[in-house]
């Protein structure tokens, strides 16, 4: 509650987790799926909640079927109900692909949900039935960023197809980031005259203009066809940190099956990380940074210089998912920030690792590295920082508003602002967005301070 302090006696469990449920992830991802309609296999109340989170942040309908469990379907299996369920999209839809979730419930009873999609197939042979993809996504095993990725490989693993000679695409995996990233990062590869693969792509299924008339399904997204040829791409190009040090994801399954050349870089945050993808994409394509990107890479370190004397050793407390987390740490370290505390929900175990190779002295710094945090022990470790401001998502409002520092919202949530979708984190132009509203919150700040009020900074 507003106004309270977190009670400082032990306690076991997890309160307010520093992270949203599994199959949230994977409807993102089949959401970003041209004709694609996600299915969770569990109650009603799991899919409302991801409706409800997803509509607060992009501000657009979003409808995710479910197959509707009782108490009864608990206690029986919910073979019958996802077969239903199945037969009710291809009725009403006409969809191009069902991605098929499960949730904790049908986890926990054990439901065999391959044989059912296997045994709904044989029941619609010879009938025009699309494809069906399936990804296990127990929440309490892990976040929104697990079922997102393991959604990533269930569909190149199901769906790519190798090709030879190969083609002149290139697959990207993004990660969990914003439309406005998504469009950035096509704009880019076009620059380098690169047709690019962007999987998932959303940028207009979730963040698409106003409609004249109701549709059932956004137009967007990526085409079937080209999920199919992920295997025969030039290469494919991976962002997260974190991510880079799974052994299994998506573009390391079209690597080792389909010999898809991989390359595995944190988020774009920042000069020396964009620096990485546009080197990448470089030797990729064999064409040098377009001057385009060179003069917004100029503007970026003009306006390092003008606002360095801003930020220069404020402190921040970064938190939300992983990658993001190690992204935002390194491009604070580039312009001075100490985050005395880089905290996420998920427990990959990497997290620690990522923050200590961007800060070698991170001891002596006393950052402070939290993994399967709830805000309640982010807050703790926030009040004993004293921080200047804090950066993550929206879910952070009520511990920064207790500890009476600004809140900059980046990432997934924002629920209490318009414009979530709008956010641009990556490359030049996102990080030059990023660090104007860091200075500048900075400065506000110092103004509020103040006993008599200034207009020169």
């Amino acid at each position: 509650m507003i106004g309270s302090s977190p009670e400082n006696r032990p306690f076991t469990a997890t309160r307010n987790a520093c992270k949203l449920c599994t199959p949230l992830g994977a409807a993102l991802v089949f959401k970003g799926i041209r004709g694609a309609v996600p299915l969770l296999h569990g109650s009603q109340g799991c899919a409302t909640y991801i409706r409800r989170y997803l509509i607060s942040h992009y501000r657009e309908p979003i409808d995710i079927a479910c197959s509707n469990f009782s108490e009864q379907t608990a206690i029986f299996g919910g073979g019958a109900n996802l077969k239903i369920a199945l037969d009710n999209i291809r009725r009403q839809y006409d969809p191009e692909l069902i991605g098929v979730a499960t949730t904790c419930l049908s986890e926990t009873i054990g439901d065999d949900v391959p044989m059912f999609i296997r045994e709904y197939r044989e029941s619609c042979e010879g009938q025009d039935s699309p494809p069906v993809v399936h990804v296990a996504t127990p929440s309490y095993q892990g976040t929104h960023m697990q079922g997102f990725h393991a959604a990533l490989r269930a569909l190149v693993g199901q769906l790519a197809e190798g090709g030879s000679p190969p083609g002149r695409h290139l697959n990207l995996f993004p990660g969990m980031v914003s439309p406005a990233d998504l469009r950035h990062l096509g704009e880019i590869c076009a620059d380098f005259g690169l047709p690019a693969v962007l999987l998932p792509d959303y940028a207009d299924t979730l963040d698409g203009p106003l409609w004249t008339e109701y549709q059932r399904i956004p137009e967007g997204g990526t085409p079937m066809a080209a999920v199919r040829s992920s295997g025969s791409a030039r290469a494919s190009l991976e962002l997260g940190a974190v991510l880079a040090r799974e052994k299994e994801t998506a573009a390391t399954f079209l690597q080792r099956t389909f010999q898809v050349p991989c390359h595995r870089l944190g988020l774009p945050v920042g000069i020396d990380a964009t620096d990485r993808m546009f080197a990448a994409l470089a030797e990729i394509s064999g064409r040098p940074t377009p001057q385009k990107h060179l003069r917004e890479r100029g503007r970026l370190i003009d306006s390092y210089a003008d606002g360095h004397k801003y930020v220069m050793d404020a402190r921040a407390v970064v938190f939300g998912e992983e990658d993001l987390v190690a992204g935002l740490a390194g491009f604070l370290a580039e312009i001075g920030v100490v985050p005395v505390v880089c905290a996420s929900g998920g427990r990959s175990g990497h997290l620690a690792a990522c923050i200590a190779e961007r800060f070698p002295d991170h001891s002596q710094k006393g950052i402070q590295v939290l993994s399967d945090a709830d805000f309640v022990a982010i807050e703790a470790a926030a009040r004993e920082a004293q921080p200047d401001f804090l950066i993550g998502n929206s879910k952070g409002y009520s511990m920064a508003r207790r500890l009476g520092k600004p809140l900059i919202r980046v990432g997934f949530p924002v629920h209490d602002r318009l414009g979530g979708a709008r956010l641009l984190h990556l490359g030049y132009r996102g990080s030059q967005q990023l660090f104007d509203r860091i200075a500048n919150t900075l400065m506000a700040a110092g103004q509020s301070a103040s006993p008599v009020g200034y207009t020169y900074i």
